[in-house]
């Protein structure tokens, strides 16, 4: 009972939509049927079928931060743009909806990891100036502070470690000893991490946000988009199990990685366990305080 009780609001919720009401009304279109879809623990998602005869894909939340799909959907076309790993086409966009082009997924390729090895190195190669982004974006449900910088040490340290740091440390996450350790790896970040010229990141690269199209071949989901270090990407892609060696081999023959970049995997991954630190509780304070005690 409950679970129908739960659908029934979402799709009273994607029909009490004003806005996406209005924008079908002005597109002479209509919804003939809605399918709900399993999504991330954040957002309502489902399979739209409308009068056009098209299906589309319409992620929605009640309560999203202003401006958070609108950064989504920039981030979905900025990555586009790079003619690397191919997105869903952005259709529409509202503070409390998006709409895409609906990929029905299709047994996977052998071919796919090489694919995504392949185009996530061009993705990567495109040139692009300083760290940070148009706007902020959205890594889960924590809101990622993009502003520009020409140093990428500043920018890593103080929008990403620093600022989750803050975060966890006002939730009562974080000790003061772990809080000084934070410090103390952002100001040895120099001597940590090599310099690397800024790039165009998905930001979230796990596995769960790489999609099987229905050609069999990756499509980036739900981007937390910025510009900065190319090994900081390939760092999230161990996080949770890694990918498979085919799609490491085809990165590493198409962009130049110094042999020594796994060793920096957890520094990088840092800002990541802080955030799900933040987002999910004490079960992550364990491997973060491992990276704090290993770097600081």
């Amino acid at each position: 009972m409950r679970v129908e009780i739960h659908l029934l609001l979402r799709f009273l919720f994607m029909l009490s939509d004003n806005a996406l009401q209005e924008w079908l009304a002005s597109q002479s279109l209509h919804i003939l049927a809605a399918d709900a879809l399993s999504g991330g623990c954040i957002a309502q998602c489902f399979c739209l079928r409308l009068s056009d005869g098209q299906r589309y894909f319409l992620k929605q939340q009640e309560r999203a931060e202003p401006g958070q799909f609108v950064a989504e959907a920039a981030g979905l076309e900025a990555l586009a743009a790079t003619e690397g790993v191919p997105t869903p086409q952005v259709i529409w966009v509202s503070e409390q909806s998006l709409l895409l082009e609906y990929l029905p997924p299709a047994a996977r390729q052998k071919s796919f990891s090489t694919v995504l090895g392949e185009g996530l190195a061009r993705q990567h190669c495109c040139p692009v100036e300083g760290f940070g982004f148009e706007r902020d974006s959205w890594c889960g449900a924590t809101r990622q502070p993009n502003g520009m910088s020409a140093d990428g040490y500043q920018f890593f340290a103080e929008r990403r470690l620093r600022y989750l740091a803050r975060i966890c440390g006002d939730k009562g996450l974080l000790s003061r000893r772990q809080m000084d350790r934070v410090e103390r790896i952002c100001e040895r970040l120099p001597e940590l991490i090599p310099g690397q010229a800024p790039a165009l990141l998905h930001g979230d690269l796990w596995s769960g946000n790489v999609h099987t199209g229905p050609d069999g071949l990756p499509v980036l989901i739900d981007p937390a988009v910025y510009q900065g270090w190319p090994e900081a990407e390939l760092a999230m892609t161990c996080l949770f199990g890694g990918f498979d060696q085919a799609f490491y081999s085809a990165y590493e023959s198409n962009y130049p990685l110094l042999p020594d970049w796994r060793e920096r995997i957890a520094l990088y991954n840092l800002w990541h366990l802080l955030n799900h630190l933040s987002l999910f509780g004490r079960s992550y304070l364990q491997e973060v305080d491992s990276i704090l005690r290993r770097y600081a």
